[in-house]
């Protein structure tokens, strides 16, 4: 058993409500919680997809760590390159991360229409999009762009969202279904010419990776603090105390969209 699984409750609560929550990098994870991964690995096919292209915009960089990965890995780097984000602390991170590599990193929040031009880029990119807006991507794409994207998909997490927060109702557990997102693309003129889905299975091995995990990734459970959830939390520690992780299940779709000619 790893000596942090030794600690008392008070110790992993402290530590995981301490933990800087800037950016896309999980790194702080290791040993504490694990996630499957995808088996179309996205940031490696972004890489792929950039050598291809001429002007390039990344939605909701985060950070900029997939961006910043993929361009490491790509064969040709484009002309044009842009990020947008709507935090600004991860805005400060991302322009610290990828204006070495020539990106322009752009505030925008994840509601508002993009602030650039019509047609401006051939490919469109997007890891985790809280909600992808169709009618702006179409907008921003030219003529014969590609939007390749990873999206969470429905329920992901939900193990851990109904843990805290008790059932939810079906309209929110089949938000982000990958179908009713095809269907918008389509509405918004873009054929979808790739949708690929995968449940992944995720564990955590203390309550630290719990508090961290969801002060990072806001809305699973909207509101959460350490202090208005102690009770479950304590009672998290105990059953992985007793009982080994707690178990959960991601959910991710991949898609790609093209603007008709």
């Amino acid at each position: 058993m790893a000596d942090h699984q030794h600690r008392s409750f008070e110790d992993l609560l402290a530590e995981g409500a301490a933990v800087p929550t800037e950016g896309w990098d999980f790194s702080w994870f290791a040993g504490r919680a694990t996630e499957a991964r995808p088996s179309w690995q996205y940031a490696v096919s972004m890489a792929g997809r950039l050598a291809g292209a001429d002007a390039v915009l990344d939605v909701q960089t985060g950070g900029g760590e997939v961006f910043d990965f993929a361009l490491g890995r790509a064969a040709r780097v484009p002309a044009l390159l842009a990020a947008t984000e709507g935090w600004p602390p991860n805005v400060a991170k991302a322009t610290e991360l990828l204006r070495p590599r020539g990106v322009v990193v752009v505030t925008s929040e994840e509601n508002t229409p993009l602030p650039f031009a019509e047609g401006a880029f051939d490919l469109v990119v997007s890891r985790h999009p809280v909600r992808p807006n169709w009618t702006e991507i179409a907008r921003v794409l030219r003529p014969g762009g590609t939007y390749f994207a990873q999206h969470v998909g429905p329920s992901s997490v939900f193990e851990l969202v109904e843990y805290f927060l008790g059932p939810q109702p079906e309209e929110i557990r089949g938000a982000r279904d990958p179908e009713r997102e095809r269907a918008d693309a389509e509405g918004a003129g873009l054929d979808v010419v790739g949708l690929r889905a995968e449940r992944l299975r995720m564990e955590f091995h203390d309550v630290a990776a719990v508090v961290h995990f969801l002060r990072k990734v806001v809305w699973m459970v909207p509101g959460f603090t350490v202090e208005a959830y102690r009770p479950r939390l304590r009672e998290l520690h105990e059953r992985i105390t007793a009982d080994g992780p707690f178990v959960a299940h991601s959910t991710r779709h991949l898609f790609e969209a093209r603007k008709p000619r």
